[in-house]
C-alpha cells in the first residue's frame, strides 16, 4: 500500500474516534496556552493542568509573570519536569512579550524568539491558539508515524513535513491532536500489541512488528527470574 493511501485510511480511522478533539491543556487564550505548552516538556498533560491553576490565578498575563519573578513561578511549578530552567524562561519570555508590545501574536519568528520556544511550542500556540494551520511534532506523534509508515523521518522536523505532505492542509489542526489521543488509547510505546492495534495491525510493516515484537521479547527475557520464597 502505497504512503498516500495508508495516510486516507489513517485519516478516516481518526476522524471516526476523535472527530472533534480538544486541545489537552488547560488554557484561557494564547499566552496561557503558551504557558501551559512550554510546561509539558517532558511533563504529562495531567501534571500541567494540575500546576496551572495555582499558577494562572497569581499570573496569567505576561506582564502579572514579570511582576511574579522567577523565584515565586518555581515554587507554583516545582512539581513539573525541569521546572527551575522553565521557570527562568516563563519569566524571560514574559519580559520579551511585554517589551513587544505585551500580546502573544500569531507569528512564526516573534514565537519561536521567546525563551523556552521552539518550533513544536509555536507551532501549538499557532495551531490551536490561532486557527493557523500547523502539524506539531512531539516523540509520540514521530513513533507513531515511523510504526504507521509514514514517515522514515530520524528528526521531529523530518516527520513533520512527511505527515504535512499526505495529510490535507485543512486537517492539520485537528489530525495531530487526533494522533496523540491514539497513542494515548490505542498505541503506546511499551507492551504495545501491533497486531492488535486498529491501525498498527494494517499499517505497520511486518519487518516492524517483527522488530518491535523481538525488542518487547528482549526486554521480558532480560529481565531476572523472581527467586522463591524463603519459607
Amino acid at each position: 500500500m502505497r504512503r498516500q493511501e495508508k495516510a486516507d485510511l489513517i485519516g478516516d480511522i481518526l476522524d471516526d474516534l476523535y472527530p472533534d478533539p480538544p486541545i489537552p491543556l488547560d488554557h484561557r487564550d494564547p499566552y496561557t496556552l503558551l504557558v501551559a505548552v512550554a510546561l509539558s516538556a517532558q511533563t504529562t498533560d495531567k501534571k500541567v493542568n494540575q500546576v496551572t491553576p495555582a499558577l494562572f490565578a497569581e499570573a496569567d498575563t505576561p506582564e502579572a509573570m514579570v511582576a511574579l519573578g522567577p523565584d515565586r513561578i518555581l515554587e507554583l511549578i516545582r512539581e513539573v519536569g525541569l521546572a527551575p530552567t522553565k521557570a527562568r524562561n516563563l519569566w524571560l519570555a514574559a519580559h520579551q512579550i511585554v517589551e513587544a508590545g505585551g500580546e502573544v501574536i500569531g507569528d512564526w519568528t516573534f514565537l519561536e524568539s521567546l525563551a523556552g520556544v521552539g518550533h513544536k511550542t509555536a507551532s501549538v500556540v499557532m495551531a490551536q491558539g490561532f486557527g493557523v494551520p500547523a502539524f506539531p511534532v512531539d516523540t509520540h506523534i514521530h513513533r507513531l508515524a515511523a510504526r504507521w509508515g509514514l514517515s522514515n523521518g530520524t528528526t521531529v522536523e523530518r516527520t513533520e513535513r512527511d505527515l504535512k505532505a499526505v495529510f490535507p492542509r485543512a486537517t492539520w489542526n485537528r489530525r495531530h491532536l487526533q494522533i496523540i489521543f491514539f497513542g494515548r488509547e490505542h498505541c503506546p510505546a511499551l507492551r504495545h500489541d501491533l497486531l492488535g492495534c486498529p491501525i498498527c495491525s494494517w499499517a505497520a510493516t511486518k519487518a516492524r512488528i517483527r522488530a518491535e515484537t523481538e525488542r518487547a521479547d528482549t526486554g521480558r527475557s532480560s529481565k531476572p527470574a523472581r527467586s522463591a520464597p524463603q519459607r
